[in-house]
């Protein structure tokens, strides 16, 4: 087929629909992928042969568009198969006929990209579906002598891949670049490795900011209060949606993008609806990473204890593992003052059956999706009680240093083999999954909390949503839109995983072979969230949530060094949590 018939069927085949965003479904990587074999196999075996340079050179584009490479004309011409004039010559051929499209690579504009148009991909993607369906036809599921193989088994069988991340048809068109604003964990660290790569994604520059969780939470609330946004996106903390939305922060996302473009079903349920207030979502899973209970499968299979499902049975196995003068210890957890003691009390409370704050129950747990209403504060009760005096028996099976340990001192001791089991959200596996030289690595399994009496085991999820500021320029919020969608899309997820992560947003991205391979962490999340232990109820999204954690942090601190009785502490924590609901949030 030549340029110009190619083009013709394009046009005259496109419907409606295929004149949006041409589809880059799995087909489209299967069936570009088998022809470039069969192409090189028929050039190389058949003999005389004429290489085909319109052929190889839309390959070679598609492929790299698929995989977010850069394509250069001298790469187009390379990839042609014949000499350079006449490469030449047909690669002016197809940009005459509008199947590539020039896109600068620098401000002066005199170097530049090659991308296929919208036209090119439209054409490709219905001959794609053509060919595996010719496929499939043609040869049947089962080929000669009874064996398994078929035409294009090797690539029909990825057909649950998710592919690499592909080009935007148009580059976003944002003065000075995208701009963003996240949190400096390992999840938004592997984004900022893969910058340029994601740039050629995209199309523009990416500016990206890290903070710390309380910085990151100040400048947000810095940023709110500025004329105009300095972020296209920034990223949110599950427990700070109330309050962002209350203070005008966040832009709801029903009010500037058809939400279905996300695909909504495909995100954990837990972490989609963590992201919602009042019923509207105000940002997009970018990450969905539950804290866990880290455990030694090596050491517990040893000793023959088995894996903890309860609270008694995790104080157990910490109290046999718990050696001092070997330095080996039974536990690591959040205990340093302030916002990350806070988290841990919140989330014991939550294994003992019972949320800070008085909800309706439901089934898993607690519905958290309604808080805009007047609430109690329920810190001092039993159940509070049995989670403050839990604090205390761990803190006997820690580390010397537990009162400093905050999100990532925690999981360094298990990491280097000193503690047999620590809390530690999924986010922060690499630090031992990633490292062979760390006897966690290949032994380590993944639960969610242990139970206290009466409750059940619940994940408690944690993560970031990316969200579109309020303030941000009109002129700009398209954009960042479509910036919203590439980066939580299923591919970007999968690139940000085969680079490192451990968190995971989507159903579909942890069912992906390739990933599951990566890490047991995947299927181990997806089973606790098909048996609803994901929940995000323990953290509620109140306003005042972030002055709570820090108020828990403080009173359950004191508690732990010896400062105050049990008691004491929950009833000062009670009393200074109620004065803090009374504030009004501004």
């Amino acid at each position: 087929m030549s340029v110009t018939d190619a083009k013709i069927h394009s046009e005259t085949n496109a419907g409606p629909q295929s004149q949006q965003a041409a589809p880059l479904a799995a087909d489209l990587d299967v069936a570009t992928a088998f022809l470039e074999t069969l192409t090189h196999e028929l050039d190389t075996s058949i003999e005389p042969t004429a290489p085909n340079p319109f052929l190889n050179m839309s390959l070679h584009l598609l492929r790299c568009h698929l995989q977010g490479k850069t394509v250069t004309a001298s790469t187009m011409v390379s990839a042609s198969g014949v000499p350079y004039a006449t490469a030449t010559r047909k690669l002016a051929e197809m940009q005459r006929q509008g199947l590539i499209e020039q896109r600068p690579r620098s401000r002066t504009g005199r170097s530049f990209s090659l991308h296929p148009s919208e036209s090119m991909l439209t054409f490709w993607a219905q001959l794609s579906d053509r060919i595996c369906r010719l496929g499939q036809q043609t040869f049947g599921g089962t080929g000669p002598g009874g064996s398994d193989y078929f035409f294009g088994g090797s690539y029909m069988g990825t057909r649950g891949l998710i592919p690499p991340p592909s080009v935007l048809p148009q580059p976003l068109r944002l003065p000075g670049g995208l701009r963003v604003l996240v949190h400096g964990d390992p999840t938004f660290m592997v984004m900022d490795a893969l910058k340029r790569q994601i740039e050629q994604i995209v199309g523009t520059r990416i500016h990206q900011r890290a903070f710390s969780i309380d910085r990151l939470r100040e400048e947000a609330l810095r940023n709110a209060a500025r004329p105009q946004s300095r972020y296209d996106l920034i990223a949110v903390d599950l427990p700070w949606i109330g309050e962002f939305v209350t203070r005008g922060v966040l832009r709801p996302l029903d009010e500037v993008m058809d939400v279905a473009r996300l695909d909504p079903g495909d995100f954990h349920t837990a972490g989609w609806r963590g992201a919602h207030w009042m019923g509207r979502p105000y940002g997009v899973p970018s990450q969905t990473t539950p804290e866990l209970l880290f455990y030694r499968k090596d050491w517990f299979a040893e000793a023959g204890i088995a894996a903890p499902g309860t609270t008694d049975a995790m104080l157990a196995a910490a109290r046999h593992f718990h050696a001092p003068r070997r330095g080996r210890y039974g536990i690591a957890w959040n205990a340093a003052r302030g916002t990350a003691l806070g988290h841990t009390f919140m989330m014991v409370c939550a294994d003992f059956g019972q949320p800070l704050i008085d909800m309706p129950r439901i089934a898993g747990g607690y519905d958290a999706d309604r808080l805009d209403r007047d609430t109690q504060v329920t810190i001092d009760t039993d159940r509070g009680r049995a989670a403050a005096e839990f604090l205390l028996e761990l803190l006997a099976l820690a580390p010397p240093d537990i009162l400093s340990m905050s999100w990532y001192e925690r999981v360094r001791p298990y990491a280097e083999g000193k503690v047999a089991m620590a809390y530690g959200y999924t986010l922060l596996a690499p630090y031992f999954e990633l490292d062979p030289s760390s006897s966690a690595h290949g032994n380590t399994g993944y639960l969610p909390h242990p139970a206290g009496p009466g409750a059940d085991p619940v994940a408690p999820v944690g993560g970031y949503v990316l969200g579109i500021p309020a303030n941000l320029p009109p002129e700009r919020v398209p954009e960042a839109v479509e910036a919203l969608i590439a980066f939580t899309s299923p591919e970007a997820q999968k690139l940000y995983v085969q680079n490192g992560s451990r968190t995971n947003p989507r159903y579909s991205v942890g069912a992906d072979p390739e990933v599951r391979r990566l890490s047991p962490i995947f299927e181990a999340v997806d089973q606790m969230s098909w048996r609803d232990e994901l929940q995000f109820w323990p953290r509620p999204p109140i306003p005042q949530i972030s002055r709570i954690f820090q108020i828990c942090g403080e009173e359950f601190h004191d508690m732990l060094r010896g400062v105050t009785r049990p008691g004491d502490a929950l009833a000062r924590a009670q009393a200074r949590a109620e004065d803090t609901l009374r504030e009004t949030i501004t």
